[in-house]
């Protein structure tokens, strides 16, 4: 067993396991109660799942064709850069906009939050 035949090992393990990653995003995305843990499951576990998909890829080309995709690459970064920024806006769009928490949360943290900074823009005097 060579190199390359090692490294297209690692290259189809990545991407079995980012289809995987894939799946139980699918999975989460229909069984959890809300919208802010369905976008987590989104966000995070989808995140993970491109990323290992694409490092597959990109692990694949280098080996086998002695070729390095700056299209695979910038797409990680990419991905890695925009996806847990884009799950925290909608978030917060949904949390501003009223939607309410799943009955088994015990704790809203930013409405918390939201409330003391409120709180401390009253106490502040005007400018």
């Amino acid at each position: 067993m060579n190199a390359d035949t090692i490294v297209e090992y690692a290259a189809a393990i990545l991407m079995v396991t980012g289809g995987l990653m894939s799946l139980v995003s699918a999975i989460g995305l229909i069984r959890l109660p809300d919208v802010y843990t369905r976008s987590h499951a989104a966000t995070k576990s989808s995140t993970l799942a491109v990323l290992l998909t694409l490092l597959g890829g990109f692990l694949y080309f280098w080996a086998l064709e002695r070729f390095i995709s700056v299209r695979l690459l910038l797409g990680i970064i990419f991905v890695f850069l925009t996806a847990p920024v884009a799950g925290h806006v909608i978030i917060r769009a949904a949390h501003r906009s009223g939607v309410r928490l799943a009955d088994i949360s015990k704790k809203d943290e930013l409405a918390e939050a939201i409330q003391q900074r409120n709180e401390e823009n009253e106490r502040r005097p005007p400018e």
